[in-house]
């Protein structure tokens, strides 16, 4: 799974709804009868975003978003917890993991899916011994330091800004290169741990980490 580097956070796409959503919300919460909620939503959150989320009878959800650069879906069961419908995705999603090994040649930092192609536009931060950070963004051939930067990198730290993905900091130990590998597993698949959501009018809010989606319904 291969995704370009521009990218507009959920937390900014959501922003109208997450007005809304800090104010209390009373109503919400002293709801006691379940509301069926079934039927076939549309996201509302610009002209840029497009993606829907359908709630079945059967108790099942598939979930589907396209922002920018930034695809992702998720399907599994939903349930009411109190009077709220609530989303699991099924089966849980395996997160990404990087893994670094040291080279003998080539740049700094190279970042390589499985097959061994290279990634741009992750973000780079090394650190030394002393002094000030240095970084930018790779290349598919990687990111070296510049010529005239004659200390020994200790330690890298990169950042995958499509998914805000954050790896651990990787020691350089004796070797002055790292390539490191992105293991995608189910990269973009949005693990729903009980993300519950709430009725506004004959729409949706779907809260989630990021922040507030908000749907319309769609009924074709």
């Amino acid at each position: 799974m291969r995704f370009a580097v521009l990218f507009v956070p959920l937390l900014a796409l959501a922003a109208p709804a997450l007005a809304k959503a800090r104010k209390p919300a009373p109503a919400v919460a002293a709801q006691a009868t379940p509301i069926d909620l079934t039927g076939r939503y549309r996201v509302d959150q610009g002209p840029d975003v497009a993606g829907d989320l359908v709630l079945t009878a059967d108790r099942h959800f598939e979930y589907r978003l396209a922002a920018g650069a930034l695809d992702e879906e998720a399907s599994g069961t939903w349930a009411f917890v109190g009077g709220r419908t609530c989303l699991t995705t099924t089966p849980k999603p395996v997160p990404p993991v990087w893994q670094a090994v040291p080279a003998t040649k080539g740049p700094t930092v190279r970042v390589v899916w499985p097959g061994g192609e290279g990634i741009s536009g992750v973000g780079v931060r090394i650190g030394f011994d002393s002094g000030e950070l240095d970084g930018g963004y790779t290349l598919e051939d990687g990111w070296s330091l510049p010529p005239g930067e004659h200390r020994m990198p200790r330690w890298v730290e990169l950042e995958e800004p499509v998914h805000d993905l954050v790896s651990p900091r990787f020691t350089f130990g004796g070797s002055s290169r790292l390539v490191v590998t992105l293991v995608p597993n189910d990269l973009g698949k949005v693990d729903f741990d009980g993300a519950c959501i709430d009725l506004e009018g004959t729409g949706l809010l779907l809260h989630r980490g990021e922040g507030v989606m908000r749907f319309y319904r769609f009924d074709p």
